[in-house]
């Protein structure tokens, strides 16, 4: 079972993210319960520490461990995308079903657009926590 094996290693937990070499990555909610494995595969990848909410960098990604019970998402949103790159990301991490803190994806799916950020694409990162990737909607699309 080579295939299971491998499916941790870092480049691939970092590579589900869109994480690449060079990135700013910011860390937003952190607590003891956070997955350390994408924390250290982020770095890995990056070759940086991941900045904390105090950071005044702009930043390329957003990592937000999100817990039920963590505060009002799009306040959360709206602070967290004042730093961000135009073309930046936020990566809503947050418990799986089951697991304690869980958080129904239809409050990101609703908070997401109230915060000005519109979901592209959802990812399950590690045994424990699942992602929602938010991003600023394209301004005048073209066909």
């Amino acid at each position: 079972m080579v295939a299971a094996e491998d499916a941790g290693r870092p480049s691939d937990i970092a590579g589900k993210l869109g994480i690449e070499p060079g990135m700013v990555v910011q860390e937003l909610g952190y607590d003891t319960d956070v997955d350390d494995a994408v924390r250290e595969a982020v770095e890995d990848v990056t070759g940086e520490d991941l900045l904390d909410e105090d950071a005044q960098e702009v930043i390329d990604v957003i990592l937000l461990w999100f817990r039920e019970g963590d505060g009002d998402l799009v306040d959360t949103l709206v602070d967290a995308r004042s730093m961000m790159a135009d073309n930046g990301m936020i990566w809503v991490l947050t418990p799986k079903t089951g697991r304690p803190g869980h958080l129904e994806p239809s409050e990101i799916a609703e908070a997401a657009p109230t915060a000005g950020l519109a979901q592209t694409s959802n990812v399950s990162v590690g045994e424990d926590w699942a992602g929602a990737r938010l991003m600023s909607p394209k301004a005048g699309k073209k066909r």
